[in-house]
């Protein structure tokens, strides 16, 4: 059984904290005993979360330790970073080796405790401007959904913790359990961490436009085939009426537009360095390599290969290509 303690704080978001947890609560009922969750505190007691929900929790310190840490995020998270004895918990927690998951703002934590120093991680879009200017050590990465490094984990906002769970649930025992997990859920599987916050391709899309609905759906349909005969029947048109219409609407034809969709991923994945080019078009839909090549030189006028050029300046690097932790400092009293 892996022990799950989710460290909450006055202000932390609510669903920063029970989207993941509810992931791993049905990941533990498709697999008996996988997870055994905590709420912990620095004291224990009564908690409000920023929408005025008030949850008891445990002292941390009183809890029986934990496996993975998880650190939600909310408006109280720069707040929070101001009580020494929270940092210290995270701290503590990163020099034991446990692992240590954020959602959203709650980077913003793992930053003041010293445990992203070196490292790159990621937290909502919106935010990632100030964490950069705040903890100029960290890379801040501010397009995708999650970030691994080592035994740390990032994500951006509210949705993406949950997409976050998956990948640790997946990690841990298998993807048979993550794919019943996310089916229970009503939620994709999977959503790669290198996917895109945003998508340039939906933002080409007016506000009121009936193709954005359309589109966000093939957004995570990516690995399906999507037709223009398929799409013209989810949009209720003839192939003839749809491929007009969707051409006016975008300024791209249809096929140019899920192949737009299709490249996000697969660039973010291919800067980050991912080892297979198969693995990337396989799970990006694009069927061969060859297909993927010649629509990243298309639209990126690079190849595949071209484009690993984003490296991680985490700490070091093993001989088999896994990250080195990145060193913990200690902060001043």
């Amino acid at each position: 059984m892996i022990r799950i303690a989710c460290l909450i704080y006055d202000g932390f978001l609510l669903l920063d904290a029970t989207g993941p947890l509810t992931a791993f609560e049905i990941a533990s009922i498709h697999r008996p005993g996988a997870y055994s969750i905590e709420l912990v505190a620095e004291q224990a007691g009564v908690v409000r979360c920023s929408g005025g929900v008030t949850l008891n929790a445990m002292a941390f310190r009183d809890s029986a330790g934990c496996d993975l840490l998880l650190i939600p995020g909310g408006s109280g998270a720069q707040n929070a970073s101001n009580v020494q004895g929270l940092l210290d918990l995270i701290r503590d927690a990163a020099l034991q080796g446990r692992r240590i998951a954020s959602v959203c703002s709650g980077a913003f934590l793992l930053a003041e405790s010293g445990v992203l120093h070196g490292r790159r991680a990621t937290t909502h879009w919106a935010q990632a401007a100030e964490l950069a200017r705040l903890h100029p050590t960290i890379t801040v990465d501010a397009d995708s959904i999650f970030v691994r490094n080592g035994d740390i984990r990032t994500s951006a906002g509210i949705t993406a913790g949950i997409d976050l769970a998956l990948a640790i649930i997946e990690a841990d025992y298998g993807v048979e359990i993550a794919r019943r997990t996310a089916r229970s859920l009503v939620v994709p599987f999977r959503r790669p961490g290198a996917q895109s916050q945003h998508s340039a391709m939906l933002d080409l899309v007016r506000p009121n436009d009936r193709f954005g609905e359309l589109l966000a759906w093939a957004r995570v349909h990516l690995a399906e085939p999507l037709t223009v005969e398929r799409l013209a029947d989810r949009a209720a048109l003839s192939v003839r009426q749809f491929n007009r219409a969707f051409t006016e609407s975008t300024g791209v034809s249809p096929a140019r537009a899920i192949e737009r969709l299709r490249l996000e991923g697969p660039r973010a994945a291919l800067e980050e360095g991912a080892s297979s080019i198969e693995a990337i078009t396989r799970d990006h839909g694009f069927g061969n390599p060859d297909r993927m090549r010649r629509a990243c030189i298309r639209v990126f006028g690079k190849t595949p290969q071209a484009m690993r050029s984003r490296v991680i300046p985490a700490g070091s690097r093993k001989k088999d290509g896994r990250d080195m932790p990145a060193p913990v400092p200690r902060l001043k009293p």
